[in-house]
């Protein structure tokens, strides 16, 4: 059985289902079965679903009359084999590892619920999204204290920054309302969290959201209508927050929940010249082939994806990727007795060290020791960084040694070792040891 089932309803997207499915079935977490519902499209979508299929065992179409995305999700649920579920719109797409992010976090934290952040994609442009700034596991009354300041944004009521456990969906009987054309996927979460224990945030973007203009107002749905939706809608809020708070509470902040009556859904917006605001390209990790000794760009290519696996550590502690690379110096140096040493090591510039040491100070990863004067680690508020890093570190070793025979990874293996003790040899480590 496949520990993650991928569910995306498809209806007339042969311009844009590509792109999606590529990025399931290019992920770095490979246990995954991925269900493409065709919801009765008028294009070319089933024909292009089919084609995946027969290239990869590990995609199952299914094929039926156009009833709505909510019955096509539900349809999904019922086939998914996964422990987990995963769900996609079909024009967008998802980070490398999303998935791998998702299931990690809710293996760490044994969460019943992960809730990822997202990049919000207009045109060429895109900004990062999340509302919740706690790197731990929420209570559900934790996670709603956290959704009445913002009950309407879509970091809270979309399906897809989301991973979910079929046992809970299964054993509650929690599926999307197929009789609701109005946040079917919002009262979907709201059943759901009812059913948590265990809530937690992964602060690392793992999805790219298309906004496409298909809101209620754009399909000229009536106010009076569309009035009586939404008041159905905040009825399903009300309850919620009714069973998660107390009454004190409840009673003290429910015009706060009200305001969801007032405002759309939202995830905010992405101006080309806002704060934050980068073009799709620059988060794309794609080089062209590199020209030179093989053994060059094993290293070359090595740097870089170590690179993009340290600045989700990063994002994950709130800090650059700098700050993480001179982090990691210092851990491996136990004490780094001058900024230049530490420089060396990371071949960063040495001003740009010192602005990473002070900002890993403030925070509190770092401590100085005045005798003799360095910079080391191993504070408590350390502990969750060390743990991403040395997760970036296992992350590159599997890239390396993905489809290898148990034989021809401890060949390998032997041979990094006698490379790194000429390494150590050829600058003096030994020395240095021998010395110590």
């Amino acid at each position: 059985m496949p520990k993650v089932s991928v569910i995306v309803p498809v209806y007339n997207a042969e311009n844009v289902i590509e792109r999606c499915v590529n990025s399931i079935l290019n992920q770095e977490f490979k246990d995954l079965e991925l269900i493409l519902i065709d919801d009765g499209s008028k294009d070319r979508s089933a024909e292009l679903l089919d084609g995946f299929a027969a290239n990869d065992e590990r995609v199952k179409v299914i094929h039926k009359p156009n009833s709505g995305v909510s019955d096509t999700r539900n349809r999904g649920i019922d086939e998914a084999k996964g422990t987990f579920l995963q769900f996609l719109d079909a024009d967008d797409w998802i980070t490398e590892d999303a998935t791998k992010m998702l299931v990690r976090t809710a293996e760490e934290k044994n969460a019943d619920l992960v809730v990822g952040e997202f990049y919000r994609v207009v045109g060429e442009n895109l900004s990062r999204k999340g509302s919740i700034p706690a790197d731990r596991v929420l209570t559900r009354k934790e996670y709603a204290e956290y959704m009445k300041q913002s009950p309407a944004d879509y970091y809270y009521g979309v399906l897809w920054n989301k991973l979910y456990r079929k046992s809970i969906l299964d054993q509650y009987a929690i599926r999307l309302d197929s009789s609701v054309s109005f946040c079917e996927d919002f009262i979907f979460n709201l059943e759901y969290v009812l059913h948590c224990t265990r809530i937690a945030p992964l602060l690392l973007p793992v999805y790219y959201y298309v906004k496409t203009d298909g809101s209620l107002v754009a399909q000229n749905m009536n106010l009076e209508k569309l009035l009586a939706m939404k008041t159905s809608v905040y009825q399903y809020y009300d309850e919620f927050f009714r069973n998660v708070l107390d009454e004190e509470t409840y009673r003290r902040e429910r015009m706060e929940i009200a305001s969801f009556l007032i405002r759309a859904a939202s995830d905010d917006l992405t101006l080309p010249m806002a704060p934050g605001t980068k073009k799709v390209d620059q988060l794309s990790f794609a080089v062209k082939p590199l020209k030179g000794e093989t053994i060059t760009n094993v290293f070359r290519y090595s740097r870089m994806l170590y690179g993009q696996y340290l600045e989700n550590a990063g994002m994950l502690n709130d800090l650059s990727r700098s700050d993480v690379i001179v982090f990691h110096a210092v851990d491996t140096l136990r004490k780094a007795t001058s900024i230049h040493e530490i420089s060396l090591l990371t071949s960063l510039p040495e001003h740009v060290v010192l602005t990473s040491l002070q900002t890993l100070l403030r925070k509190g990863f770092i401590r100085l020791e005045w005798n003799p004067l360095s910079a080391s680690v191993r504070t408590e508020g350390a502990a969750g960084l060390i743990h991403d890093i040395d997760n970036a570190g296992n992350d590159l070793r599997d890239v390396w040694l993905e489809g290898m025979s148990e034989e021809e990874r401890q060949r390998l293996n032997g041979l990094l070792e006698k490379v790194l003790q000429r390494l150590e040899k050829r600058l003096g480590v030994e020395d240095d040891r021998n010395h110590s």
